[in-house]
């Protein structure tokens, strides 16, 4: 990603939010048009994931999903780059927020929902406790040197995954929350393959191990897209969990995560090969 490019994204950012939005609108049309393969993706994940739909609904639903990406992707222009005062009236912290209260350890389920980067910078700009999370480097270095800044504007620790886990524990044990996504394929090697809408996904149980490791609560974080900015919802914490079997853990991760998705869909990662890996004898859909 080039600098000029980078530079438009923080001009764009200036504009009025209905016209970046707008201007979002646009975007996500064209690479519903012109991105064949990831369209193929989406449509074979929503196919999967919802086969009560009609393909007239699954083909409305899927650009949807363009439009809300492409809206929260440009919205990173303000989100890291417009005043503080900016953000405090775009982003909106709401719901179980004593959850966030005190030092206990908490681990954050920041599901894959387009807002995923609202919630994190929310968290850092308006809470009262300093956040961790796991940062996975860009190939891009110009584009690695802007996400890297951006998510740093108002602290926290970011962690490489080649970091290993010692330091999340440690910060974790020193009363700093983790905020964690751990709902995407990142390969069989450390993956329990578990079902997620009714198919098996190669699932990393981290959320179970990092929660069992720091004696930790589990705090679901929802991320929702709306016309004004984002809502940023907490959820009360997780009763029995981690339960000390680690598979029935991330299943339970997993089944969770579908009636969350199920409020807004059109919101998840969709353009991720969520199925790529498979048991042995079971074919990729891709």
């Amino acid at each position: 990603m080039s600098r000029w490019i980078l530079r438009c994204m923080e001009v764009l950012g200036r504009l009025p939010l209905p016209l970046l939005r707008g201007l979002g609108v646009v975007l996500g049309w064209a690479l519903y048009l012109l991105v064949r393969s990831r369209r193929r993706v989406v449509d074979i994940n929503l196919t999967i994931c919802f086969p009560e739909w009609t393909p007239s609904f699954r083909r409305r639903q899927s650009i949807r999903t363009f439009v809300a990406f492409a809206q929260a992707w440009l919205d990173r222009g303000w989100l890291w780059h417009a005043s503080p005062e900016v953000l405090q009236a775009r982003l909106r912290l709401c719901g179980a927020l004593e959850e966030l209260a005190g030092e206990a350890p908490t681990v954050l389920f920041a599901p894959h929902f387009v807002g995923l980067d609202a919630g994190w910078t929310a968290l850092t700009q308006q809470g009262k406790r300093s956040f961790t999370t796991i940062y996975t480097d860009q190939a891009n270095r110009v584009a690695d040197a802007w996400i890297l800044a951006g998510r740093k504007r108002f602290g926290g620790r970011l962690f490489g995954r080649i970091e290993g886990v010692k330091p999340i524990i440690a910060g974790l044990k020193a009363g700093e929350p983790l905020y964690l996504l751990p709902d995407m394929n990142f390969g069989p090697e450390e993956s329990l393959f578990v079902p997620f809408f009714g198919r098996p996904a190669a699932t990393v149980p981290s959320l179970s191990r990092f929660a069992r490791l720091s004696r930790a609560k589990v705090v679901p974080i929802l991320c929702r897209l709306t016309s004004t900015g984002y809502e940023i919802e907490v959820l009360p914490a997780w009763m029995d969990f981690p339960s000390g079997d680690m598979e029935a853990d991330t299943a339970h991760m997993n089944r969770t995560l579908e009636t969350y998705i199920k409020q807004m869909p059109e919101q998840y990662y969709w353009v991720h090969k969520r199925f790529k890996d498979q048991p042995l004898g079971m074919t990729p859909p891709y």
